[in-house]
């Protein structure tokens, strides 16, 4: 086990860079597009669209729309790497095609999870060999919402108590895409298999970007080795907006860098100030029943969030849980969890499934607020490929419930990236909704667009990795 580290105390770089950041993205015109793994990628924004789709007409359409930035939600956490490297090398190419058709080009950032789980570097490989050769590829994984810093090259969670170098934690235990390196240069070598060597990897230190500045750090991109991977450390929103400013510099000397960061760098890429979170009067408007909860994600924090719930629901909301459809008269809000064995077998599985939504409509029908998780024992194969599949199985069956039920709820929160994903485009239809702002730091709350199941709705997406333990709890409180 590592010692605990503390937060550089060097001072910020003393000059705020957003303004310049701004101006320089006013004048270059390039739309930022940014491919995201699941939806969560959205929880630094407000004010921008998410796309579903990326054929060369929707592309092109955004292009033209004059924004500074769209989102393409790719879901590609929930795919093993070759469909994955497929999709993206389709966008990336579908990208140049929309790019030459409006005249407008594009910078593409590669959003991932800030604990490092992704297909790293095949997403990154497949979009460079689409949208051609980049100066290089910039790792930047920080993202202080969530408590996830960089220091030393040592990626870093904070745990409510201390920083835990991220291979100690749960995420590097991922059934899927597991690691055991925390200093990030070690990361990208073993990611690679070996192909990327750690003592090739250019790293940025805290130091050079809090007393050298965009100036220093621009030359620093200057000198970096084509095809090169550069790690940049960062603790604060300001050390992200001086690279964010240095790699507009070097673009427009034309440079080329592939950017796989977490959600911090995406806001600070486009010079967006912080806007205050979301109340419950500002989110006012989105019509229907009771709201639905849906918890797909079975990291710790998602469960402890969900026992949290569970046990002390939101100040004067009652409580019950319920597997059949029985409440308390009084119960303001109504657990339905579903057996994910049952969910597995296929004899019992539509079954399952009918009686899910059969519950949800009566309990919205009386403006309730329903909460359906699945069974917190996570149930795994033998392989990354068979749990993606048990997955999948899961999956479908959430998106079942969300088109089969009749009410139209208030909002439906989903928990977790890929669930959020799933239902969104799946189970809602969603092709593109706006991004109005976030409910709590990190959790970003949607608009779904006309085309959608439930248009207007208000959508929220709760990664599963993020807020404290009453965090659930909190969110649900101010919905209500």
């Amino acid at each position: 086990m590592s010692t605990n580290p503390t937060l550089p105390t060097q001072p910020d770089w003393p000059s705020d860079p957003l303004p310049a950041i701004r101006s320089a993205v006013a004048a270059d015109r390039r739309l930022l597009v940014v491919l995201d793994d699941d939806p969560t990628g959205t929880q630094t924004v407000y004010d921008l669209p998410v796309l579903t789709t990326w054929d060369v007409a929707t592309l092109t359409s955004e292009l033209e729309r004059g924004l500074p930035c769209c989102y393409i939600l790719t879901n590609s956490r929930s795919m093993p790497l070759a469909q994955a490297q497929a999709i993206h090398h389709t966008i990336g190419t579908n990208l140049t095609l929309a790019a030459q058709a409006s005249g407008r080009a594009v910078t593409v950032i590669s959003r991932s999870d800030s604990t490092l789980r992704g297909h790293f570097p095949g997403e990154t490989d497949a979009l460079a060999e689409a949208l051609g050769g980049f100066t290089a590829t910039l790792l930047i994984p920080a993202f202080f919402d969530g408590g996830r810093f960089t220091i030393d090259n040592i990626h870093y969670v904070n745990d409510g108590t201390r920083l835990v170098p991220v291979a100690e934690t749960v995420y590097a235990r991922d059934a899927v895409f597991g690691f055991h390196s925390s200093n990030l240069c070690d990361w990208v070598e073993e990611k690679s298999a070996g192909r990327i060597p750690a003592s090739t990897v250019a790293t940025l230190s805290i130091s050079e970007i809090r007393t050298g500045g965009p100036n220093l750090i621009t030359k620093r991109l200057a000198s970096l080795q084509p095809g090169s991977v550069c790690i940049v450390n960062a603790t604060s929103e300001r050390d992200l907006a001086v690279v964010a400013l240095a790699v507009l510099r070097a673009e427009e000397t034309g440079q080329r860098f592939l950017l796989r960061t977490a959600a911090s760098f995406v806001a600070a890429r486009l010079g967006l100030a912080r806007r205050p979170l979301l109340s419950a009067q500002t989110m006012q408007g989105s019509t229907g029943a009771g709201g639905l909860i849906i918890v797909g994600s079975y990291v710790s924090t998602t469960s402890a969030q969900l026992s949290e719930l569970l046990a002390h629901p939101a100040s004067g909301v009652g409580n019950e849980r319920s597997e059949d459809t029985t409440a308390d008269a009084n119960a303001k809000i109504v657990h339905i969890e579903l057996n994910v064995a049952l969910l597995l077998d296929p004899a019992i599985r539509q079954t399952s499934i009918a009686d899910a939504v059969q519950s949800i409509d009566t309990w919205l029908a009386q403006d309730r607020t329903v909460i359906v998780s699945t069974s917190r024992t996570l149930i795994t194969g033998a392989s990354a490929e068979e749990n993606l599949a048990i997955g999948r199985h899961v999956s479908d069956a959430l998106i079942t419930i969300v088109r089969a039920i009749q009410q139209r709820p208030r909002y439906i929160l989903a928990k977790g990236g890929i669930t959020s994903s799933d239902i969104a485009t799946q189970g809602l239809g969603v092709r593109r909704a706006m991004v109005v702002g976030q409910l709590l730091p990190g959790v970003p709350v949607w608009s779904l667009g006309p085309e959608s199941r439930f248009p207007g709705m208000l959508y929220i997406v709760f990664p599963g990795n993020v807020g404290g333990a009453g965090a659930l709890r909190e969110a649900v409180a101010k919905l209500q």
